[in-house]
């Protein structure tokens, strides 16, 4: 615990010890102000450690620009889908406990998805059909399911109001038709990633949001993570901006998750898809375990085998990926070696994942090093994130 306090709270020469270009580096919070005095994002954080050791953690702009405050390192920030790998690490700690198999089908701990069908379309005329399997949790982890993200008839407010348990959820996604055989495409579904939080509940026994603070939250000492914000929390919410005819606007109750300034009031649904709540400094203790794989403290909280399976491309030959020359492995958008020049200077088989409003993290293995990017922009803003990257990458200088 004292090292992970070190990593994270001391006052550190930028680029020491880390094999990193000061110089560069201290153009990253230049760059960063730019995009916020051309008024393309509200503010930022943004963290890079190298070797264990943190080599740049800055913070500019501002966190609320109507309310007149600062972007801060601890402001608290919606990371949508880079949620997932949560959910994919908890799976895989499952899986080590003998209590979860990859290639079992997901009706094995979900009876509801018994008898799913597919839907064809031929001639504008739509038919159901049995498909050629059913699916299962590793197809889930993929976006292979075939399974869609909606919006579902009856649920289409799931998304703002969140008024719904992941039980009820599972009522509704679990009557809905496939959209392809299993295992034969590449789509990225939110559904499928809250399947697997509902498995992680019938599985554990605990309820979603339980485990995954006991399991990862605590042992990390990630304080400042949470799918249901604490009251005593709220003030340091960086609300999410939409860039609208050359203006930043505050996002309404539209958004993922509802008006960010009301703090999901009253929601059920935790949203394994997308739902939580975090700091630059807790990602960096998950990436960190992950880097480590899966070591924190001294203590083996995933097995390296979880690890190094979770982070191999698993979509194969299917066109799959956000960015040009991703795979996917399991939760992790994986870098193919063959899509090695065109994705700002990663690393093949660097691993990691962006969310709606334009944040981001990842973790190259080669270089020992980990990225993080917090924005809350929900519309534009994807080549801010990408000049991050590449201004990080291109520091490493050993």
């Amino acid at each position: 615990m004292k090292a992970l306090v070190l990593l994270c709270l001391a006052t550190l020469a930028m680029g020491a010890d880390t094999g990193m270009s000061p110089a560069q580096l201290a153009k990253i919070p230049q760059r960063m102000k730019a995009f916020v005095d051309q008024k393309r994002i509200a503010g930022a954080v943004t963290l890079i450690a190298r070797h264990g050791t943190i080599a740049e953690f800055d913070a500019v702009g501002m966190q609320d620009m109507e309310a007149g405050k600062p972007m801060a390192k601890d402001s608290i920030f919606q990371i949508m889908s880079m949620t997932k790998p949560f959910v994919g690490v908890a799976i895989m700690m499952l899986v080590d406990e003998g209590k979860v198999v990859i290639s079992d089908p997901v009706e094995k701990y979900l009876p509801e998805f018994r008898g799913q069908m597919m839907v064809e379309v031929k001639d504008g005329v739509k038919t159901l059909h049995k498909p050629g399997r059913t699916i299962t949790v590793r197809d889930c982890m993929t976006h292979t399911s075939g399974m869609s993200s909606g919006p579902f008839t009856g649920f289409a407010e799931l998304n703002q109001k969140m008024d719904k348990t992941l039980a009820e959820a599972m009522l509704m996604y679990s009557q809905q038709p496939l959209e392809f055989e299993p295992g034969s495409k590449w789509q990225y579904s939110n559904a499928g990633i809250s399947v697997l939080g509902r498995i992680i509940e019938v599985a554990s026994g605990m309820p979603f949001e339980g485990f995954i603070e006991s399991r990862i939250f605590q042992p990390l000492g990630m304080k400042d993570s949470h799918f249901f914000l604490p009251i005593d929390k709220q003030g340091r919410l960086a609300p999410v901006y939409r860039l609208m005819d050359g203006k930043l606007t505050k996002a309404d109750g539209t958004i993922l998750g509802g008006d960010p300034l009301q703090f999901r009031k009253g929601a059920k649904y935790p949203a394994p898809e997308w739902g939580m709540y975090t700091t630059a400094t807790d990602l960096l203790q998950f990436y960190q375990m992950m880097l480590n794989g899966g070591k924190s403290g001294g203590r083996q909280l995933l097995s390296r085998a979880a690890v190094d399976m979770m982070t191999s491309a698993h979509t194969a030959d299917l066109r799959s990926g956000h960015m040009p020359g991703t795979a996917f492995g399991l939760t992790w958008e994986v870098v193919r070696p063959e899509g090695l020049g065109e994705i700002h200077l990663l690393s093949a088989g660097t691993f990691g994942h962006g969310g709606a409003f334009n944040t981001h993290g990842w973790i190259d293995r080669k270089k020992d090093m980990i990225g993080i990017f917090l924005i809350q922009n929900a519309t534009g803003t994807a080549d801010v994130k990408y000049a991050f990257m590449g201004m990080a990458n291109a520091a490493v200088v050993d």
